[in-house]
């Protein structure tokens, strides 16, 4: 449901009693506790870079712990005899990974890291010829993507000004209207190989219509590609249903796995399924049945983890699986569902400032945006930017002229919330 600013007004008020109420009526409370805030000044932090790296779950540490003893019992031995064993060890994600992503267990694997991921993805889907080869993609995607993107037409010694398309927002404009990509997917038509967007777009912060750009995609005949980095842990999605081809994402945003951890992909189940599609192959991909007997000849296994390539890089995957156990308890729509309310509680809250002249370029409309508004700032965004970080308020900075401010659910309130808008009322 969108609420008109009108109806935010009645139902906010700048009193922080409310926040306070709001936090004691607040389900998801207590799992704010189960996370560690840095400290400045002998002081917590009030964080709102989830969106940027998420905060250390207390359990990680545990779980690291039962790894290196494992190691060291087990050694080689921990492939099997593991609390979680090693052989199998990306197969203990997809329970919940289905869960957050909306899809079924046999399409989702973890491996890698994103932008790798998206890569094998590409050689695998995206597939030019002399008819059909360009990409569609937004405009000021996030530099990975565009490099990722940019090699790829390269590598098959394309011209990347007239194969890639970019859709741009309109004059004056800063998030991009779902029927200017859909019109341009149509414009390009049969010459459409692969449709590649963001989930939400990090600079904006706009959650972009997955289900209608995927249909216009297929429309076309072309594959439909996402980058999820901003929509896992943070949106619900249901990728099976909506009928998208593959996904990416890393995990060490709102999933909280830790700086560099392990990625994230989702191939449906009509492509994941064939162990005919075309792929680059590993040993971790193939058929387990067949691995060990150290044969020539690759054999994927007809599921998503028939894109693994290597061992599974279990120190690298363990925060995730702590993290994980955090959101099964908690659940992504009282999470969705909270989120919603913090942002929204925020963008009242900004809207009543006086002092300070800046413009939440993130849709207004809350199913058009995940946990984080963009705040734009015509002059001095850096130094306010700076200043937070001084007053103890974590958030980051991009140019030109945004501070990305992000209240994740799981361990963000309301009083933080309101904290930001009473630091920010006195500069």
């Amino acid at each position: 449901m969108f609420y008109h600013s009108k109806y935010l007004n009645s139902l906010f008020s700048t009193d922080i009693a409310l926040a306070q109420q709001m936090d004691e009526q607040d389900e998801l409370r207590s799992f704010r506790n189960e996370f560690y805030f840095p400290e400045k000044n002998r002081k917590s932090v009030i964080y709102f870079c989830g969106n940027s790296l998420g905060l250390q779950p207390k359990k990680a540490q545990e779980a690291i712990e039962q790894e290196m003893k494992d190691w060291k019992n087990y050694a080689v031995e921990g492939y099997g005899k593991a609390k979680t064993p090693w052989l199998y060890y990306q197969q203990a994600f997809e329970e919940s990974l289905s869960t957050i992503m909306g899809c079924k267990k046999n399409e989702v694997t973890v491996m890698n890291t994103l932008t790798v991921n998206l890569h094998f993805m590409m050689l695998s889907f995206y597939r030019p010829n002399t008819k059909r080869y360009k990409i569609i993609m937004e405009a000021g995607a996030f530099p990975s993507d565009q490099y990722a993107v940019e090699t790829q037409v390269n590598h098959y010694g394309l011209n990347s000004e007239t194969t890639i398309i970019e859709v741009s927002p309109r004059a004056g404009k800063k998030i991009l209207y779902t029927e200017d990509i859909l019109k341009t997917i149509e414009q390009h038509g049969e010459t459409v190989a692969l449709v590649l967007f963001s989930g939400i777009q990090y600079y904006t912060g706009q959650l972009f219509d997955i289900v209608a750009i995927t249909e216009a995609a297929h429309k076309v005949g072309a594959i439909a590609g996402f980058d999820l980095a901003h929509v896992a842990g943070n949106v619900t999605v249901q990728l099976h249903n909506w009928n998208v081809d593959f996904s990416v994402w890393c995990s060490y945003k709102y999933l909280n796995a830790g700086p560099g951890a392990v990625g994230g992909a989702f191939i449906h189940e009509k492509h994941a399924s064939n162990i005919n599609q075309h792929r680059l192959g590993g040993w971790w991909g193939n058929e387990e049945k067949t691995r060990f007997l150290m044969q020539k000849g690759f054999i994927p296994k007809p599921n998503a983890s028939g894109w693994n390539n290597s061992t599974a890089q279990v120190f690298n995957m363990v925060c995730l699986k702590a993290s994980l156990n955090i959101f099964d308890k908690a659940g992504i729509q009282p999470l969705r569902k909270k989120s919603i309310s913090l942002t929204n509680y925020l963008s009242f809250l900004i809207h009543q400032l006086t002092n300070i002249v800046c413009e939440i370029i993130t849709p207004e409309k809350e199913e058009e945006r995940g946990a984080q508004l963009s705040l734009f700032f015509k002059e001095n965004g850096k130094q306010i930017q700076e200043k937070l970080l001084e007053a103890g308020i974590v958030v980051d900075y991009r140019e030109p002229g945004v501070i990305r401010v992000a209240p994740a659910p799981l361990y963000n309130s309301f009083k933080d919330v309101y904290a930001f808008y009473n630091i920010l009322s006195h500069f």
